[in-house]
Order: C-alpha cells, then structure tokens, then sequence
C-alpha cells in the first residue's frame, strides 16, 4: 500500500491521480491533499477518499470547507505552511507535486527535505531551482519520478542504457492550436481559441503555455536538470499526432521512443506504481487507424518563447527563475484580456533584457528574482493596458 499527497487535486493531474486510487484501492491510500479555490470539487475527494489532512488557500475558505464537512474528522490547514504540513505530513510515502506555477516550489522541497519520493507533474520548480533542487534530492536519497508525458517517455527510454551513450534528448511538442495559424494572425487569436488543444485536457494556464511553445521551453529546462543532459543535446520536435511522446537518441544511431495513446492516466500511473505497470484498462493505440506520423522543427520565428527558454538556461543562474516568472504573470493578463497572445514573448524578453543576472546560492536567491519579475512584468503590463 503506497501512501500519497496530492498537491494540486483539483486540477487535471490531481483529478486523474485521485482516478488511479479509485481503482486501486488496495495499492494506494490518500493521506492528505491541497487545493486553491476549488473548495467544492475538494469537498467531495475528502468525502470520497477521506484524507486525514487538507490545505486550502486560506483561512476563510478554510472555514468554508470546515462548514461543509461536519462531523468529518479532517485537519484543514492553509496557506504556504498548509502546503508544507500536506507536502511532509509524517504518513505519506510519495508526494504528487500536482500544482501550476511557482507556488510549488517550497512545499515540494519541503518533501525532498524528509526524502519522500516525488510523482512530479509540477515542472515550475526546476525550472526555477533545478541545481538547488536535485542537490537536496540526492542529499536527501528522495527519489523524483517524472509525470509529464515527455520527461515520462524519456525516462523509459533511458532505463537499461549507459548515460555515456546518449547522443541527444527529443521532446516531441504537438504544436499546440496554432500550430497551421499565419503568424500574421497570431495577434488576433482569443482566450477561448488559445485554450482549445487539439489532443490534451489540461490546465488553463499549461494550455496557454502549449499555444505559445513556452510549455515545452520549460519542459526542456526540466529535462536539463532531471536527466543531467547538456541543454545543447536537448532538442524538440513537433509531432502533430502526440503518439510518440518524446525519444531519445544513443550514439550508434538507434532512437528509442515511447508511444502511447494521449491519456494522463498513463505516466500518473507509471509514476505511481514504479517499477511495475498497472493495467488501467484503456484502448490499445491504433497505429493502423492513425495512419502517418509526422515530426519536423519548430519555427522560432512564429514561436519565440521556445528560443528565449533555451536562452534562459544558457544563461542560468536567476535567469530561467526570471523567464518563469514572467510567463505566469503574462499568461494571466492574455487570460484577463489585458495583452494579446504575442505580447507574451515580447513582454518575457524585455524582463529577462532588463533583468541583472545574479547567482543562485539558497533558495531565497530564487525567491527575490521571481518576486523582481512578476513585479517588473506587472508594471509593464499596467503600463501599456488601454485606460
């Protein structure tokens, strides 16, 4: 019986991971859970999983769970310090780092510190702090297994092959909604357009990330840090058809790939349950149906988020902290109609121009360059919104 913490349940990944422990009942519990906003959908997981620990946002939503589970012996905690008790509470054997964005870091660290073993969907904190990261992974003997369906494909490519013998690393990207778009059309899109992925169910802000080919940006940085590859040897791919889910080539020409149909519950589980593989019951992959696969290079010119993300971690230091927080805070003003979808590479790169590269240390190092950015980008942002 393996024993979870789900950091971010509400979400697309969470939601799929509480799935999995449906129906699994006998390999795996839910000791504890955190949500944001979604207080209703994490009233019904803690009615239905019945975890011994919650954290919310805040107090008073808090107290708005509390209301809505009486009698329900469950410890609701909040804020930054409820993640962390959720994250490293003393009963939980692997932590699911579910969550968007930033607000991941501390409490999947905060797990890495008491070496628990990490299902990490969450690929924010190391782009932010990978050194840091992986260093307090090994400190620690905590075990990190990839998620994403990418960084997943990889590591089972990898498994039974000599690190010596890699030539490169291939992200295999969809393309996202845009991927046939003129570039002169770019400026026009909408939210509701960007959101419409043609293959994945995910997170607003992961699909805006996707639309824009800064997803996989932060996906190469992420693959930098968890397999220990030269980011020169990291390279991507568009594949339309997300069957291939990335590859990795070796020195005497072999490419070895995963493919799989495009169905989270996959890597969740493989995560979950590793080495062993569940049988989840889902379609096989059609090959004959699906017809052709098709990869070619992505264009920089129409997407330059995916160039500046490299830039970023060529650079390093505080510079990739700098670029991540940038895009979240320009991914929520397109999704609150305050900039049009190409202002968000134009607005990254003007941050990381202005930004004054500094070492990274500790982790407060880390703190200051993202609250710098998200401050910077905000106040360019306000500067040019129309009065």
């Amino acid at each position: 019986m393996k024993r979870l913490a789900i950091l971010g349940s509400t979400g697309s990944i969470g939601i799929n991971t509480l799935d999995i422990v449906r129906r699994f009942p006998e390999r795996f519990e839910v000791i504890s859970l955190s949500a944001g906003l979604n207080v209703a959908l994490l009233k019904e997981q803690v009615l239905r999983f019945q975890p011994r620990m919650v954290s919310v946002l805040n107090q008073e939503l808090g107290e708005a769970l509390r209301k809505g589970l009486p009698g329900i012996g469950v410890e609701i905690v909040s804020g930054v310090e409820g993640l962390i008790r959720v994250a490293t509470h003393p009963e939980v054997d692997q932590v699911v780092s579910a969550m968007v964005g930033a607000v991941g870091l501390i409490p999947t660290l905060s797990a890495i510190k008491t070496g628990k073993s990490i299902a990490l969907a969450n690929k924010e904190p190391l782009v932010m702090a990978g050194k840091l990261f992986m260093e307090e992974a090994k400190k620690n003997g905590a075990r990190i297994l990839p998620v994403d369906s990418e960084h997943s494909a990889i590591f089972q490519a990898l498994l039974g092959h000599r690190k010596e013998d890699i030539r490169r690393l291939i992200l295999t990207a969809s393309g996202g909604p845009f991927l046939n778009l003129p570039p002169s059309k770019l400026h026009e899109v909408t939210v509701k357009e960007a959101l419409h992925h043609p293959h994945w169910e995910m997170g607003k802000k992961v699909t805006i990330d996707s639309a824009s080919l800064m997803n996989k940006g932060l996906e190469v940085i992420e693959a930098h840090w968890l397999f220990d590859i030269p980011v020169e040897k990291i390279s991507v791919q568009i594949h339309p058809q997300s069957v291939v889910h990335s590859m990795v080539e070796y020195v005497d020409g072999s490419i070895i790939g995963q493919m799989g149909i495009a169905d989270m519950r996959i890597p969740i589980s493989y995560a979950l349950s590793y080495p062993e593989r569940i049988n989840l019951q889902l379609p096989s992959l059609d090959l004959a149906r699906m017809g052709a696969l098709t990869f070619f290079s992505p264009d920089s010119e129409k997407f330059p988020c995916l160039r500046l993300a490299y830039q970023s971690i060529e650079i390093g230091e505080t510079m990739p902290a700098i670029l991540n927080a940038a895009n979240e805070v320009a991914v929520n003003g397109f999704l609150e109609g305050w900039i049009k979808f190409t202002d968000i590479p134009l607005l990254l790169q003007k941050v990381m121009e202005e930004h004054e590269v500094k070492s990274v240390r500790t982790i407060e190092d880390i703190l200051r360059a993202d609250q710098w950015a998200r401050e910077k980008t905000k106040m360019i942002i306000e500067g040019e919104k129309p009065c």
